[in-house]
């Protein structure tokens, strides 16, 4: 499914069009129509207890309702072994699905999200 950006990714400002493909229930790819970036995106949800605010000047940009069908992913950056993967927390990409738009947010203030988790620290062992 393609999305059209609200607002850029961070450092890739030059995108405004991305196709969002399923991996299986916890991965995604992401990838920019024509030239520019792929990412693997997680399900954070499948991971850890996972919330935040999402404000609504983005509310509005995206044309959330509380209806709205959405998806949150987090950027993966893919290491080998797969287990020193690190999942960027602080910058979730939300999804409205219903009208194929999407946007990133910075979550400020939150001492429990990391912008480079390793993988490992959540696999049950």
């Amino acid at each position: 499914m393609q999305f059209d950006l609200k607002l850029p990714l961070l450092g890739f400002e030059e995108v405004s069009t991305m196709e969002l493909q399923k991996i299986d229930e916890i991965f995604m790819r992401l990838e920019s129509v024509g030239e520019g970036p792929s990412f693997t995106l997680i399900n954070p949800f499948a991971l850890r207890e996972y919330s935040f605010d999402i404000p609504s000047s983005l509310q509005a940009l995206l044309g959330i309702t509380s209806e709205s069908n959405l998806l949150i992913y987090n950027i993966m950056i893919l290491q080998t072994p797969i287990e020193k993967s690190t999942i960027n927390f602080v910058a979730p990409i939300i999804f409205n699905t219903d009208n194929q738009s999407m946007a990133q947010i910075i979550i400020d203030n939150r001492a429990d999200f990391g912008i480079a988790e390793p993988v490992e620290k959540y696999l049950k062992g």
